[in-house]
């Protein structure tokens, strides 16, 4: 029989190295980005809410239900937007629930 060759023990992978941004290096210099600044976006969902609630509390009910939600889009929004704005959310809320 012929001799075996010695097996030599298995050797471990060096570590994975972690890849970094590309930017990376900038910031370990010790720059510092500046942070983007949110853009405002404009809604009037505050002013709807706001003119629903009263609407609720003038005929003392505790919940805003669809309709006063309707007649404050109708206040706040202007003429053929309110019109839009409350055929979408009929059909809105047609969709939900007959799903």
């Amino acid at each position: 029989m012929a001799p075996k060759a010695e097996k030599k023990p298995a050797e471990k992978a060096p570590p994975a190295e972690k890849k970094l941004p590309k930017d990376f290096s900038a910031a370990a210099a010790g720059e510092k980005k500046k942070k983007k600044a949110k853009k405002s976006v404009e809604t009037h969902k505050i002013y709807i809410f706001k003119e629903a609630s009263r609407l609720a509390r003038y005929n003392k009910k505790p919940t805003i239900t669809s309709g006063e939600i309707q007649t404050a889009v109708r206040l706040v929004l202007s003429g053929e937007l309110a019109k839009h704005a409350v055929s979408e959310g009929t059909k809105a809320v047609t969709k939900f629930t007959s799903s």
